[in-house]
C-alpha cells in the first residue's frame, strides 16, 4: 500500500455495483471469514476485484488475547486463502471475542498488563509463524475498562513493539473511546508510535445518548473524527487509510461520496 493511499472496506451490498462506475479506490480491504467460504454468485467478481486491485485482510475471529488455544486449523486455512489470492497484508484486533471455547461475536477488552502484553507478544509469533507473514493490532473501542496496571497508549506501543507486529490505528475508536471514557483524543494520538503503523481506519459512530456513543460502522463519519484524521495527517502520518461500513451499507455511489471526502481531507 503506497502512503496517503485511500481504501474502501469491500461489502457484498454493493459487490456487484463497483464495475458499473468509474469510481474506484486505490485498495480494497475485505473480512476473510466473509470470503473463504463465498458462494458462487460473489466468487466470479470477488476473484476480478482481486486481479484488478490491491486486497488487505482485517479478520474477526482470531481473538488474539483469548485464554484457550489459538484454532490452528483456522490459521492454516486462512493462509491458504491468503496465499491463493496473493493477500500480503493481515490484520485483527487488539481484543478477544472467545471464550473457554466458546464465540461471543463481540470484540472484548483486555486487562492492560504486562503479563497480558507477555502473553500477546507470545500470541502474535505463533500466528506470524502459521501464516508466514506479518500482522497488524488494531486499536479496539471498549464500554468497560478490565484490569489495568498501565496506560491504554503504553499497552499498545509495548505489544506492538515488543511482538514485531504493526498497529492499525482506528481514529474513529480513539474519538468513541475519548468520549465514553472521558480523555482527550489528541493527547492519546501524541502518545502513540506512528512509526508503527500499517494503516489507519475512519468510521461512524452511533451517538446513543450524551454520555455513549457506540462503534457500530452504520453511520457516515463524524465531522468530529474527520477533524481527528485532520490532526493526525498534520502530525505527519503519511500512512494508507480506510473507509469502513458494516451496517446499513448505502449503494456503492453514496460510498464513494463519502470516499471522495475522506480522499479529499486526506491527501
Amino acid at each position: 500500500m503506497q502512503k496517503y493511499s485511500c481504501g474502501l472496506g469491500l461489502r457484498t451490498e454493493f459487490l456487484h455495483e463497483i464495475y458499473a462506475t468509474e469510481l474506484k479506490p486505490s485498495w480494497f480491504e475485505i473480512t476473510p471469514e466473509n470470503w473463504m467460504h463465498m458462494n458462487i454468485k460473489h466468487r466470479k467478481t470477488f476473484e476480478r476485484l482481486v486481479s484488478d486491485f490491491e486486497i488487505v485482510a482485517h479478520g474477526l475471529s482470531l481473538s488474539i488475547g483469548s485464554n484457550t488455544p489459538l484454532d490452528t486449523n483456522f490459521l492454516k486455512n486462512l493462509k491458504t486463502f491468503l496465499d491463493d489470492y496473493e493477500i500480503e497484508y493481515y490484520s485483527e484486533h487488539l481484543s478477544f471475542c472467545s471464550l473457554d471455547n466458546k464465540q461471543m461475536y463481540e470484540l472484548l477488552p483486555l486487562p492492560m498488563s504486562e503479563k497480558m502484553v507477555t502473553y500477546l507478544c507470545e500470541r502474535v509469533d505463533a500466528v506470524q509463524n502459521i501464516l508466514g507473514r506479518s500482522i497488524a493490532l488494531e486499536n479496539a473501542s471498549y464500554y468497560y475498562v478490565p484490569y489495568a496496571e498501565m496506560e491504554e497508549t503504553e499497552f499498545i506501543n509495548e505489544v506492538i513493539e515488543r511482538s514485531g507486529a504493526k498497529l492499525l490505528l482506528d481514529v474513529n475508536n480513539v474519538f468513541v473511546n475519548s468520549h465514553n471514557h472521558k480523555f482527550d483524543p489528541k493527547e492519546f494520538l501524541n502518545k502513540i508510535n506512528y512509526d508503527n503503523i500499517a494503516y489507519m481506519h475512519i468510521a461512524g459512530h452511533m451517538e446513543v445518548s450524551d454520555e455513549l456513543f457506540v462503534d457500530t460502522h452504520g453511520e457516515d463519519v463524524k465531522d468530529e473524527v474527520w477533524d481527528l484524521l485532520e490532526y493526525v495527517k498534520n502530525a505527519g502520518v503519511t500512512k494508507p487509510l480506510l473507509l469502513e461500513r458494516d451496517n446499513d451499507v448505502p449503494n456503492y455511489e453514496k460510498m464513494m461520496h463519502e470516499y471522495k471526502h475522506m480522499q479529499k481531507i486526506y491527501s
